[in-house]
């Protein structure tokens, strides 16, 4: 990570830690570097906060400043993004979302020419010039000055691709869908209406203050409650950008990425499809989904958390399917990112191909009960390092054995350091966090 862009780009509150002014620059410096070579064009996208339209400004402002052609997707979803630049030979995209955070905290997203999250070396660049004087990169001047253009067509022809992603009918499922009052709403409904789909919306009304509000793949209970009183077949949930997807089965029980790592996974290895028998997960993933790909005899990977760092190992190793519990879901056939919506239709398949119930295809697994506790530090690296926080960490490991599991990792994304065990009962869970999360606060590292 660096000063400003941590794995999941540059996020903070907005006009606090992120400013209309950090933009521009970042604006600018794109259009430079890949103007150089040619005339520069990005494609940038948005979520419905009320700051993203100041990002999205002060974004175009800076790029066209030194001479680039910016397109304009407007309220859209990161996947989207991804999947415009590769297809449609941009040099580079930008996605303005704060993902699951809350609605005062903004993001600016980079994604390379092949749909990809940017390269870390020139993000690095990236944040030498956000440090750097205004002048020491060239403004565009006469007919070299870029322009702005609307490209509502970009986004249509992603939703037309995700149709045809789908290779069953939906009619006559009745599917519910949680939007979280964010860059879903423009896409979802219109994506499974067109599958032929019993839709139903919740969280679709987006007002700039109230994306992830009590809603979405974050708060799942609201589409837990909706599809019980609804009595729906199954229902999916998104974040504020939809590269996430929950789901809740026909029981109302939560189907999170485990769940839909296991499900998927063995139906591509039941089709032939599951590339090098491997799913990639992540550190965070539950002991139990282990057991049950163990069980099927599923092998798999673990990365560090990051749907980026789940994608390089996939692209490195030709893997066809990896993922997080949080929701970020990858096919690799089909999608250089997670991708919400494209994980819902793949469920889809699985559940209508197989002719069996959600809560059917997840019952094999028995997940473990997981605590997880956040704690903010002045020092991550300090935190996590500390002797005395160590030993209390060995002690939980040994104290568990083979029957759980604790992790401790610096956030990628907060000041905070993470304190998760998976244990037989939540109760032994708890008290194994609590005995490190303690230590940490005893060495005078929390704030």
């Amino acid at each position: 990570m660096g000063k400003y862009f941590g794995t999941d780009g540059f996020r903070g509150e907005a006009n606090v830690n992120l400013t209309a002014m950090h933009a521009f620059k970042v604006g600018r410096f794109i259009g430079w570097y890949y103007g150089r070579f040619h005339k520069c064009s990005v494609a940038i996208g948005k979520d419905t906060r009320r700051s993203s339209y100041m990002f999205e400004d002060a974004l175009s402002a800076g790029l066209t400043s030194t001479g680039a052609d910016v397109y304009l997707l407007h309220v859209t979803t990161t996947p989207s993004v991804s999947y415009i630049v590769k297809t449609e030979d941009f040099d580079c995209g930008i996605m303005i979302s704060a993902s699951h955070n809350p609605y005062y905290d903004n993001g600016i997203k980079l994604i390379n020419g092949k749909g990809e999250k940017m390269e870390q070396n020139f993000i690095d660049e990236v944040e030498k010039y956000i440090d750097a004087d205004f002048d020491s990169i060239p403004y565009a001047t006469m007919d070299k000055i870029g322009r702005t253009i609307d490209y509502f067509a970009g986004r249509n022809r992603y939703m037309g691709y995700l149709m045809t992603l789908a290779k069953n009918s939906f009619r006559n499922i009745k599917v519910g869908l949680d939007c979280s009052n964010g860059s879903a709403w423009t896409i979802a409904k219109s994506v499974f209406d067109a599958l032929g789909a019993d839709t139903y919306v919740i969280n679709n009304e987006p007002n700039g203050v109230n994306i992830n509000m009590g809603c979405g793949s974050t708060h799942i209970e609201a589409l837990q409650k909706f599809v019980k009183e609804k009595k729906l077949d199954i229902g999916f949930a998104y974040d504020g950008d939809a590269d996430r997807c929950f789901c809740v089965d026909d029981q109302g029980n939560v189907v999170n990425g485990d769940l839909i790592l296991y499900v998927c996974g063995v139906y591509l290895k039941q089709n032939g499809e599951l590339d090098n028998n491997t799913v990639v997960t992540t550190v965070m993933s539950n002991i139990g989904l282990y057991k049950a790909f163990d069980a099927v005899g599923i092998k798999y990977e673990k990365t560090a958390v990051g749907d980026k760092y789940v994608y390089e190992c996939m692209r490195k190793n030709d893997y066809r399917l990896g993922g997080e519990e949080s929701g970020h879901i990858i096919f690799s056939k089909y999608a250089t990112t997670g991708d919400g919506i494209l994980t819902s239709i793949k469920l889809m398949e699985v559940m209508i191909s197989s002719k069996r119930k959600m809560s059917e295809l997840i019952n094999p697994v028995t997940i473990y009960p997981q605590c997880l506790k956040n704690v903010k530090v002045a020092s991550k690296p300090e935190a996590r390092n500390d002797a005395d926080v160590q030993k209390a960490v060995d002690e939980v490991a040994q104290q568990l054995g083979n029957d759980g599991r604790i992790l401790i990792r610096e956030s990628g994304t907060e000041p905070v350091i993470r304190v998760m065990v998976e244990a037989k009962t939540d109760q032994l869970a708890e008290e194994c966090v609590d005995r490190v999360v303690n230590v940490i606060k005893k060495k005078g590292y929390a704030v």
